[in-house]
């Protein structure tokens, strides 16, 4: 986010979307995003300065990700932004026989065959990543997402998003899970990109923690309790001084004290632009009411242990809408007064409550992903109850279609 000076709580919003890189004719992967760079700007770079969108590498060479170059005042004002440089993308690509393919997980990507690392600037990190975790699997190499970046503007503003943020990445999953096949077949999961980047670094659990980040509220309880922890377990192997402790830490959301703003992260990238973007108002406004303590107070959602959080988290990420909350007093966090709910239920509540604060278009999508569930989940009914891969690459190419006309799979 911008330096241009310090941005208060929900004043704008960051948006990143990442999306694979595939051969239009077998739908493989293709590492190829250092080639598309070039077509469109004569040299391979890292950034592709287009405007109000820009263009970006990841750790993987067949992963894109598309950006808001500044903040968002308004997020429903960037979804042509975002349609138009998919498309734009989409035609440099096809002179290659590739296009974009949506969703959080490639449903056939073999990560230990085909991951090809970033080689080029910035690859110090990526390498550092891959010496001490070995990026071939799915929690590092198949997983597309889209981060929310929240502003704060000092530790006041910090500490009442952080406790908000807490509170409803658990849920998050319900709306936005897109990733339920891996490897060819259903993993059981609606989000199983979460379930992988869950144990993608186990071997340095500092960095993660326990996903949901844990109950600080300023900034020197954040260094302390989560960025010095992340230091000296990085420092065996960062010998040559080039992770940054934001970028090192892997929580669901982070906070980013070198922007003034924390970065959410547990969302799955959806299948067209409009989509993300209306659940990014969703999320938001949800925040927004939690931050002016609608339900009750920052106070009491401050008192809430990061296991609790997670145990929920991990339901919702397995059934998505379908997983059942039987926790009253997290429901009661958002003015559900029930003994239980489930996710879907309590999403239907906080849509019914907040519309009012979304654009047209994210009030219509929203209602789509109530009705119909989380793509996770449209996704396996077209595919049916046991895909073969010819049903599985038929839904993949329409998702593919979606992206590209921005429209949502039925």
């Amino acid at each position: 986010m911008s330096t241009r000076k310090a941005f208060s709580l929900f004043e704008v919003t960051g948006i990143e979307l990442e999306y694979m890189v595939v051969d239009r004719d077998t739908l493989r992967a293709s590492p190829t995003v250092d080639e598309l760079f070039k077509d469109v700007t004569g040299a391979i770079v890292s950034d592709v300065e287009r405007g109000d969108v820009e263009w970006s590498n990841e750790l993987v060479s067949h992963v894109v990700e598309l950006k808001t170059a500044r903040p968002a005042e308004h997020i429903a004002a960037f979804e042509r932004k975002f349609a138009d440089e998919v498309r734009a993308i989409n035609a440099a690509l096809a002179k290659r026989g590739r296009m974009l393919l949506p969703t959080a997980a490639h449903p056939f990507f073999d990560p230990f065959t085909e991951t090809v690392i970033w080689p080029h600037e910035h690859n110090e990190v990526y390498a550092l990543y891959n010496r001490i975790f070995d990026c071939r699997g799915h929690g590092w190499s198949n997983l597309q997402s889209t981060h929310l970046n929240l502003p704060f503007a000092n530790d006041q503003e910090f500490g009442r998003l952080h406790s908000a943020i807490r509170m409803v990445l658990p849920i998050i999953p319900a709306l936005s899970a897109s990733s339920p096949i891996l490897d060819g077949k259903p993993t059981g999961l609606m989000d199983s990109r979460m379930e992988a980047y869950l144990h993608h670094q186990e071997r340095l659990p500092q960095l993660m923690g326990s996903l949901i980040p844990e109950a600080v509220f300023t900034q020197e309880d954040y260094y302390r309790t989560v960025f010095d922890p992340i230091g000296r377990a990085l420092a065996p192997f960062d010998t040559g001084h080039v992770m940054d402790h934001h970028f090192a830490n892997s929580r669901g959301a982070i906070a980013r004290f070198d922007r003034g703003a924390i970065e959410i992260r547990v969302v799955d990238v959806q299948e067209c632009p409009g989509a993300d973007l209306a659940i990014a108002e969703m999320i938001v406004a949800a925040l927004k009411a939690m931050v002016e303590g609608r339900w009750v107070s920052n106070y009491l959602q401050r008192a809430w242990h990061e296991s609790d959080l997670l145990a929920l988290f991990k339901d919702v990420i397995k059934d998505a809408g379908q997983a059942t909350i039987a926790n009253k007093d997290f429901l009661i966090m958002f003015g559900l007064m029930r003994e239980k709910a489930t996710a879907q239920e309590l999403w239907q509540h906080l849509f019914t409550e907040l519309q009012d604060e979304l654009s047209p278009g994210a009030r219509e999508r929203i209602a789509h992903i109530l009705t119909h569930g989380c793509l996770a989940r449209r996704i396996l009914k077209h595919a049916g109850p046991d895909p073969s891969a010819a049903s599985i690459t038929a839904v993949y190419r329409e998702l593919a279609a979606c992206l590209n006309d921005d429209r949502m799979l039925a």
